[in-house]
């Protein structure tokens, strides 16, 4: 593999292409497993710590919170929550 024109990855094409997707799809699930999002109070949820004091187990994606999880600093809910 080499980087082409623009900074594209270029792939033999011997390389399986399911190969290939396997391991992307699994990589994009693990980077966004561990996303942090932010509450716009500054309470940063991050995955790799989850929220003990609310029963979250840690490793715990912040799609996977229940639809009823709020901020545990100022009870905001998960749609006002934003990427970091």
């Amino acid at each position: 593999m080499t980087d082409g024109p623009g900074g594209l990855l270029l792939v033999p094409q011997h390389l399986e292409t399911g190969l290939l997707n396997s391991k992307l799809i699994s990589n994009l699930k693990k980077r966004a497993t561990m996303d942090k999002y932010e509450c716009p109070c500054g309470y940063v949820y991050d995955p790799a710590e989850g929220d003990y004091e609310h029963g979250i187990e840690t490793g715990t994606a912040f799609a996977d919170l229940p639809d009823d999880w709020v901020c545990p600093k100022c009870g905001a809910e998960k749609e006002n929550f934003y990427q970091v």
